[in-house]
């Protein structure tokens, strides 16, 4: 007897099913990022409870401590690390001196307990103190409950078996490869400028096929955008910080001006897009919306939009005489138009929207091409 074949629409296996689940999760977390961050968390830890039980007096007595400092202090950039155990340490510094000034009311006791707690959650709230803020009541809770009859000497240990681990933290983190965001933020700048093209290339497509269009996938990427550029701006500031105290900047340097400035330029082209998604949208499928693309102007209109999508992704794939040659030819279609538009007379019952498109297609131009005369008026600094 013949044994049927599984089809190609069988759903898998439980046990499948489970297994790339599972596979999909461990593969999303151990990125080489978060597996060196984990590496070096693990040496630094290894390292501050391995000279822990040297250290002077009582301190000695408490090497787990050293460990914790070591991992509080561990960040995914070295400035990071710096800003994170400092704090770490005022934070632990206020809340013993809380727990000092409360062993007057007597031993510990759930009034001094909730007296500690209220106390330490309101100093928490003082600013500039980052991430210590979370272990003022912790610190203030341990010296009254673990310090027990001997706060002293545990204060003293703890505090500074804390900062050994989190000496230990920082000088690992900033000897053992240092990491540089650098390329995540130049991928992220060019799958934005890739997104934006290709955003444009679609409503140019839309444009030129029968109203209401059948692909709607554009009319709805407006938050996308959104989101894609508020994405852009976190790596390049996440670049700019792991440079910053790191001694690898110099074997790979890095104009993270240049960044920035193409991030501001991106934040403005996502806006006139966004602009132009918004007014195409509400001309082809809104009620109440009067204004009209007349059918004559449909298609040129299109194919200005794909040029300016044509000399964005040329800033990140051609040369710069072919940059300069798609955006004079994207510039002259959006004149050509401008003049036709101007020359021609329309119906005032059903406004154009034209005229609005087409300005913000003038307006995206100019920030694209930084080099044009009028690009530069519009970058410049307001005085």
């Amino acid at each position: 007897m013949l044994t049927p074949e599984k089809t190609a629409d069988s759903p898998p296996s439980l046990p499948r099913r489970w297994a790339r689940i599972v596979y999909r999760a461990v593969s999303a977390a151990v990125l080489w990022p978060r597996l060196q961050l984990a590496l070096k968390a693990a040496l630094a830890a290894g390292i501050a409870f391995a000279i822990a039980p040297y250290m002077p007096g009582s301190a000695a007595e408490y090497p787990y401590y050293a460990p914790l400092g070591a991992l509080v202090a561990m960040y995914e950039n070295v400035v990071g690390s710096m800003r994170q155990g400092l704090q770490t340490l005022v934070g632990l510094a206020i809340g013993v001196g809380l727990a000092f000034m409360l062993f007057s009311l007597g031993s510990p006791s759930p009034l001094t307990v909730a007296v500690v707690m209220g106390l330490g959650v309101i100093l928490a709230g003082l600013p500039k103190i980052g991430s210590g803020r979370d272990w003022i009541p912790t610190a203030a809770l341990l010296v009254l409950l673990v310090g027990g009859h001997n706060p002293d000497t545990f204060s003293f240990g703890y505090l500074f078996q804390m900062g050994v681990g989190v000496t230990v933290g920082i000088v690992v983190n900033l000897l053992v490869f240092p990491p540089l965001h650098f390329r995540a933020a130049a991928l992220s700048i060019a799958e934005l400028r890739q997104a934006l093209a290709q955003q444009l290339w679609d409503m140019g497509k839309a444009l030129k096929e029968s109203w209401p269009p059948e692909h709607q996938d554009w009319s709805r990427r407006s938050e996308a955008l959104a989101a894609h550029a508020r994405a852009v701006r976190l790596a390049v500031e996440k670049a700019d910080a792991s440079r910053q105290a790191n001694p690898r900047r110099r074997l790979h340097p890095r104009d993270i001006e240049l960044d920035y400035r193409n991030l501001r330029d991106l934040e403005r082209l996502t806006f006139h897009v966004q602009d132009v998604t918004q007014v195409l949208s509400d001309v082809i499928w809104a009620h109440d919306t009067p204004f009209v693309v007349p059918d004559d102007y449909a298609a040129p209109l299109g194919d200005a939009m794909a040029s300016v999508g044509d000399v964005m992704l040329a800033l990140e794939e051609e040369q710069p005489d072919r940059q300069a040659e798609l955006a004079a030819s994207a510039d002259a279609t959006i004149n050509e138009l401008t003049a036709r538009l101007a020359t021609e007379q329309h119906s005032k019952d059903a406004p154009s929207a034209v005229e609005s498109i087409l300005l913000s297609l003038h307006r995206m131009l100019r920030v694209a091409t930084p080099g044009r005369p009028e690009a530069q008026q519009a970058n410049a600094p307001a005085s």
